[in-house]
C-alpha cells in the first residue's frame, strides 16, 4: 500500500515539474537568430532607401519576388522593382519602418509592419509625406539568407485624384 502512495506521489511531483517548465521552442519555429536576421535585413533596406541606393534596397528581395503595390498590377522580379522605383526620379527625405510582428516556421516567415516616408519628386515644389502598412513573406534560401518573396503594402490615406491639389 505504501508503495502505491509513493508511486502516485512521484508521478504527481513529476507532472508538477514538467508543468512548471518553460515551453520548449516549437519544432521548426523561427529562432531568435532568424528574427534578428530579418530585422537586420529590414534595417539594411531602410538605410539604403535613405541613401536613395535602390540597388542596395533591392537586395532584400528574391530574384523572383512578387510585389502587390497600390494602384498597380502585380509586379514580378527584383530587377522590375528596381526599375520601377528608379523611374520616379525621387529622393527619399525621410523614411522609417516599424515592425509589429515577425513569425513563421522553418524556412518561411512573415513580417507585418508600418512605415512613414517623405519623398521629393523631381520638379515638385515640396516633398510628399505618407504613412502606410505592409505584409511581407520571407524565405530562407539554401545558403541561410532570408529574402522577401512576396510583399503587399498600401497607404493609410486614399490616393489623391489626378489633377487635384497635392497630386501624387
Amino acid at each position: 500500500m505504501f508503495t502505491r502512495y509513493l508511486v502516485v506521489a512521484a508521478v504527481a511531483i513529476g507532472l508538477t515539474i514538467v508543468a512548471c517548465q518553460p515551453p520548449a521552442q516549437e519544432a521548426g519555429a523561427l529562432s531568435d537568430e532568424d528574427v534578428a536576421a530579418i530585422r537586420e535585413k529590414t534595417n539594411v533596406f531602410v538605410q539604403a532607401a535613405l541613401a536613395n541606393d535602390w540597388a542596395a534596397a533591392a537586395e532584400i528581395y528574391s530574384e523572383d519576388v512578387v510585389l502587390m503595390l497600390p494602384g498597380a498590377p502585380v509586379m514580378e522580379g527584383r530587377a522590375t522593382w528596381q526599375a520601377w522605383v528608379a523611374s520616379f526620379n525621387l529622393t527619399v527625405t525621410q523614411y522609417s519602418n516599424e515592425i509589429q510582428e515577425i513569425d513563421g516556421r522553418a524556412d518561411l516567415a512573415f513580417v507585418r509592419g508600418s512605415f512613414s516616408e517623405s519623398l521629393m519628386f523631381e520638379g515638385a515644389p515640396e516633398p510628399v509625406s505618407d504613412t502606410g502598412k505592409y505584409l511581407q513573406i520571407w524565405r530562407r534560401g539554401p545558403d541561410g539568407t532570408w529574402l522577401v518573396t512576396l510583399e503587399i503594402w498600401n497607404l493609410d490615406e486614399p490616393a489623391v485624384e489626378a489633377g487635384s491639389e497635392g497630386q501624387r
